[in-house]
């Protein structure tokens, strides 16, 4: 191996708590050589971006560091505050997990990259501005010039990204640390941003320290591997023998749990995907009565001012039967959503039909929204945001009955509370912590808790694993079909990972701008799909075999 780039020796980080010095990383030691890329990995809270944020002393305060981190053979432990402020953005960059959190809302992207590239170059405000439009062209940003005036909120979460690589690339680092680059963003951005990263890094010859817990990815473009487990090293090596010829029983854990396309039998422990009842028997009379109905739905955006709406559904026609789980896939904009909003009553149908268990609720008053709301429930995408932080989990659990008017008070509320806890696997007895106090895949149960709350007939599910390690979300899922079937609730679930529709859906809808492409049985539409779109989707899902990524990445880099 060549001479490293970075090099982290014994490295051991403490947060200091009420009871003491809490030890967080015990020893972490790696090396990253120039021009390569060595994906760390684990679950939430092996310490992955504890480590990575040491590198450049992000981490919050009352924080201790212990051991070396050597840069271009300088301790960046033992360098003063001015030489650390030189090296981060110009030497050493970063790309943050959100870039909707890490981007300034009140500026302007253009004036963002102005003040990057300035802080770190003697240039004049015409020469920055002609700099970062060069970046954004550099970064495939569509309508660079027009782009350069928009504000975070007014571009896609792909775009975002790829502003965040612009000006995390602006003074071409050495260095280049990826925390979760491509959580929550559609399979074919996804390969977008992955290839952009690759380009980048050649072009540039720098090294790239990713942070991930898809495996998939890793296998994409990963050349060395180090895997994490409570704060320590467990497993390292090149990205062929880890995925191959895995040492450690929790790296072979970690694989088998990572979900992809033709294995859904054997992920989830082998549960089925909701099975459907499309029959109800009332004396001599069989009725089939969908749970949901849309008829040529569409649904429009207003606009703001001076400018004009847009319409992001046209004429879907969706049906959803008793018991039955449909997955709704598709890229960011195509109306996933949107659809998802209205069905709950978030959103007007400009046009069509939507009809509830048979009722048609498409432009119904407060009383016929009340009893929808009763009927149909939500499990948001990030239950941190999504959780009230000052109310206990048993108070936002509970409170879909209160807003029911379901008569329960004292301790039948809470006793009620505590049983849902336990449905979901979480001791009742944590009924009075608060969502901060619990790690993402709890605070996903607990938002699955409040979902099933009021047994809903109808739940619809926006993305609920996205963000989640893939044990963890082998975990949720697996609750998540035990209380379908339990429950017996219909699902529309919303989702740009095909690897977990395949294993949860009876049914796939898959939408492109807002029109339905192709919709069939889970198995023909994953596995025979008709529509040049869905097989293009079905072509980006990574897969968490180096060889089969070597294979796509070549015929893409050829074609």
């Amino acid at each position: 191996m060549s001479h490293p780039l970075l090099s982290i020796r014994e490295l051991s980080v403490d947060f200091e708590t009420a009871e003491g010095w809490k030890p967080v990383t015990h020893g972490v030691s790696l090396d990253i050589v120039a021009g390569q890329t060595l994906a760390l990995v684990g679950e939430s809270g092996s310490g992955k971006s504890v480590t990575a944020m040491s590198v450049l002393a992000l981490l919050p305060l009352h924080t201790r560091r212990r051991g070396s981190i050597l840069f271009t053979g300088e301790d960046l432990l033992c360098v003063p505050d001015k030489r650390l402020q030189q090296i981060r953005g110009r030497d050493i960059a970063m790309i943050f997990q959100e870039p909707m959190t890490a981007l300034n809302p009140v500026y302007t992207i253009g004036r963002q990259l102005i003040e990057v590239i300035q802080s770190h170059r003697q240039l004049s405000t015409a020469a920055a501005k002609e700099r970062a439009l060069e970046l954004l062209r550099s970064v495939n940003i569509p309508e660079p010039e027009k782009k350069f005036d928009h504000y975070p909120h007014q571009l896609s979460g792909g775009q975002r990204q790829r502003a965040m690589i612009a000006m995390a690339v602006s003074s071409e680092p050495k260095l280049l640390i990826a925390d979760e680059p491509t959580t929550a963003i559609d399979v074919t951005v996804q390969v977008e941003i992955l290839d952009l990263i690759l380009e980048l890094q050649s072009r540039l010859g720098m090294a790239v320290l990713i942070i991930t817990h898809n495996m998939g990815v890793v296998a994409d473009i990963a050349d060395r591997v180090v895997v994490m487990r409570n704060g320590r090293v467990v497993e390292e090596g090149g990205v062929e023998d880890v995925f191959v010829r895995p040492r450690e029983a929790y790296t072979r854990e970690l694989l088998a749990a990572v979900p992809y396309l033709g294995r859904a039998e054997k992920f989830l422990g082998g549960l089925e995907p909701g099975l459907a009842v499309t029959e109800s028997t009332t004396g001599d009379m069989t009725t089939t009565v969908p749970v949901l109905e849309l008829t040529g739905a569409r649904i429009s955006y207003p606009g703001s001012w001076r400018k004009a709406g847009f319409q992001a559904v046209h004429g879907v026609d969706l049906t959803i039967e008793r018991g039955e789980i449909v997955g709704l896939v598709g890229e960011s904009g195509s109306g996933k959503s949107t659809i998802g909003r209205a069905v709950l009553g978030l959103l007007p149908l400009a046009g069509g039909t939507l009809k509830v268990h048979g009722t048609d609720v498409s432009h119904g008053t407060r009383a016929l929204a009340r009893q929808r709301r009763g009927t149909v429930s939500m499990v948001f995408q990030d239950p941190a945001s999504s959780l009230n932080p000052r109310r206990t989990i048993a108070q936002a659990i509970t409170d879909p009955l209160r807003w029911q008017g379901i008569q329960l008070r004292g301790m039948a509320l809470r006793e009620r509370a505590m049983e849902l806890l336990e449905q979901v696997r979480i001791s009742g007895s944590w009924a009075d912590r608060y969502p901060h106090e619990l790690s993402g895949g709890q605070r996903q149960r607990v938002g699955i808790a409040r979902a099933i709350a009021i047994e809903p007939m109808l739940m619809v599910a926006d993305e609920p694993t996205s963000a989640l390690d893939v044990s963890v979300q082998a975990s949720v899922l697996e609750l998540f079909l035990e209380l379908q079937r339990s429950y017996g609730f219909s699902c529309l679930f919303i989702s740009h990972d095909l690897s977990v529709v395949e294993a949860l859906a009876n049914r796939v809808i898959v939408l492109q701008k807002g029109v339905v492409i192709e919709q069939g049985s889970t198995r023909d539409v994953l596995q025979r799909p008709q529509a040049e779109y869905t097989r293009q989707l079905i072509a980006a899902a990574p897969v968490p075999d180096p060889t089969v990524q070597q294979q796509r990445r070549q015929a893409r880099t050829t074609g």
